[in-house]
């Protein structure tokens, strides 16, 4: 086994949160893509492909398309596409390979698997993938049984299509920040389709990421919210690096955070109910009253909606997942139909009524190689907590009578990440100090 692919599986589990992924060189190589796509290829004969913005996207999209045809596979190549749009097309096939790294820095690049329905691969597929690369148990087919590759045409307009259907007309002025990833095609276009003006920031396609980071963090959007009220817009949207992920500012040019655009959202469509992770607000029990929790990461949240059978799931990252229309989580169309929510009333106004508790989060580094220790480190001093109640279906969610914080491993990078959330801000700060101290130690 190659030297790289064997470290990564004495790590970790090869799947993160939300795919396969590392630095590109290093965590994540050449011959790992090929393993991948091996894997992948013994098990399905038609693989749809897609890739993000980054520069090394055609370098792995080719590894992925060697790796697959070498099992028999037939990949039929859709191009630089978003990741919702890239899932929406894998309902014509038996699976779709997205080349991304999300929103992770441009060094990163993965993997991401798609089912036809948009969900991405569950439990127990993603430890079948894992079983065939550990074992190298795929037997390549000799020359005259070797697939091969196609180029597919028309994902993007399919899916803009897609989203026009469901929504209809909007009228809202929108400003846009692609941040040069994976939507700057399909994003703008699907607002202009369903009737809105749109002023485009970062919509040319640009894998060094040069107008800000892949991850569209509030402090990475400040031209966003300087245009929304420049241009007297009525809403902001912003996008990470493949297009699963939505945030947005007001038309006062206030960033909205996740939790709240996710009650917005449901309260918006009168959902009997919503599946949110560890980490989102306590204000969906307040405003939605059935919240299903889950682990954090889209696969989980697509899990819980199937099997709870609930109209919307979303987390405060920014994705959401609408499952009558797919199973992926849909930042285009997220987008858009916060647009249409936008030209109905005024989003400040909407935004303002509802409930908020203040909120931090934030994340730790630390060498991938001493994940063993840091996670075994964080379970003594989990165990040691004087808390009301102490979930760990994800890390450690401890709950106090006028907060909680949650602190867990990330799936896709070497990092402790940390979330309070509090009924005020004395409380917010108490709860911050032991959670850090906490880190602190594990870290040391």
């Amino acid at each position: 086994m190659n030297g790289m692919l064997s470290g990564w599986l004495e790590l970790m589990s090869l799947f993160g949160s939300s795919g396969i992924r590392g630095v590109v060189g290093q965590d994540f190589t050449v011959d790992l893509a090929v393993s991948i796509s091996e894997a992948v290829g013994s098990i399905h004969d038609s693989i749809v492909l897609g890739r993000d913005t980054r520069t090394s996207g055609p370098m792995v999209a080719q590894a992925l398309i060697a790796g697959a045809t070498s099992m028999g596979a037939e990949v039929h190549d859709a191009g630089m596409v978003s990741t919702p749009t890239l899932a929406r097309a894998a309902s014509e096939f038996d699976c779709g390979l997205m080349v991304t790294a999300s929103h992770n820095p441009s060094p990163y690049n993965g993997v991401k698997m798609w089912n036809p329905d948009g969900s991405a691969f569950d439990t127990v597929q993603m430890n079948d993938v894992e079983n065939r690369i550990a074992n190298r148990s795929a037997e390549a087919k000799d020359w005259r049984h070797v697939g091969s590759s196609h180029r597919y045409e028309g994902a993007v307009h399919r899916h803009v299509e897609a989203i026009a259907s469901s929504i209809g007309e909007a009228s809202s002025r929108v400003v846009l920040d692609c941040g040069c990833g994976a939507t700057f095609e399909v994003s703008p276009l699907a607002l202009r389709t369903i009737g809105c003006g749109v002023t485009s920031l970062n919509c040319q396609a640009d894998g060094h990421f040069p107008g800000r980071t892949p991850e569209p963090t509030e402090d990475q959007l400040y031209d966003l919210k300087e245009l929304v009220v420049s241009k007297g817009a009525d809403l902001g949207i912003a996008h990470d690096g493949d297009g699963d992920r939505m945030v947005a500012v007001d038309d006062k040019g206030r960033f909205i955070d996740g939790d709240r655009l996710i009650a917005l959202f449901a309260t918006y469509m009168k959902v009997s109910g919503v599946v949110a992770p560890m980490d989102a607000s306590m204000v969906l029990d307040d405003l939605v009253g059935k919240v299903v929790r889950c682990k954090v990461g889209d696969v989980y949240v697509a899990e819980a909606l199937k099997s709870s059978g609930l109209e919307f799931g979303g987390e405060p990252s920014g994705t959401y997942i609408f499952p009558d229309e797919t199973f992926c989580p849909d930042g285009v169309y997220a987008g858009a139909l916060l647009a249409k929510i936008a030209s109905e009333e005024r989003l400040s106004t909407m935004i303002d009524a509802l409930a908020s508790y203040p909120v931090r989060r934030e994340s730790h580094k630390f060498e991938a190689r001493q994940r063993k220790d840091v996670e075994e480190r964080l379970r003594k001093e989990a165990e040691g907590l004087d808390c009301e109640r102490l979930l760990t279906l994800d890390g450690y969610r401890a709950e106090y009578p006028d907060g909680w914080f949650l602190i867990r491993l990330s799936g896709t990078e070497p990092k402790l990440r940390i979330t309070v959330e509090a009924r005020d801000e004395k409380e917010l700060e108490r709860l911050k100090e032991l959670s850090a101290r906490m880190v602190g130690r594990c870290l040391k």
